[in-house]
Parts: C-alpha cells; structure tokens; sequence
C-alpha cells in the first residue's frame, strides 16, 4: 500500500500523475481519496453520447471523495464533489 498527499496549492491529478511516475507504478487501484480543493474541473459525460466529455469549472472549495485505477502509468479518478 501507498500513502499520496498532495500538497496546497498543488494540483490533484498532476501530484499523483507525478508521484505514480516517480514510483513507475503502471497499475493499480486508488480505493481511497478524501480532501478539499479551491476548485475544480469536473467531467461528465453527454446522455446521449458516452465517449463525449463536458467539462465544468468550478471556482469554489469543495469537499471530495472518490476511488481510480491506475492503468498501463495512466491515472483515473472517480470523484463526488461536496459543496453548494
């Protein structure tokens, strides 16, 4: 097991893209993630088309928790954001 931390004002994705790297970990799973960011981009997909990304900005703190893999160095993240 691994313990990540991500530090203030760093971004979430690219902190542990990075730290994965710096690990060469290429697979695994993230069976917990739990913090707050200033804000936050978030990608859902269209009803009516799977394979097409909507992206939202959000420019307010929000609570998170979610759960990923990691596959072949790739980092994904399923996140529920807490908040107004």
């Amino acid at each position: 097991m691994l313990l990540i931390s991500v530090r203030p004002g760093e971004e979430v994705m690219d902190s542990i893209s990075r730290q994965l790297n710096e690990r060469d970990i290429q697979h695994g799973a993230v069976v917990s993630l739990i913090g707050a960011v200033d804000s936050c981009c978030i990608s859902t997909m269209a009803s009516d088309d799977a394979m097409r990304d909507i992206l939202t900005e959000y420019e307010q703190p929000f609570e998170l928790s979610g759960t990923g893999e990691i596959t072949n160095g790739e980092l994904h993240l399923h996140c529920v954001r807490q908040g107004r």
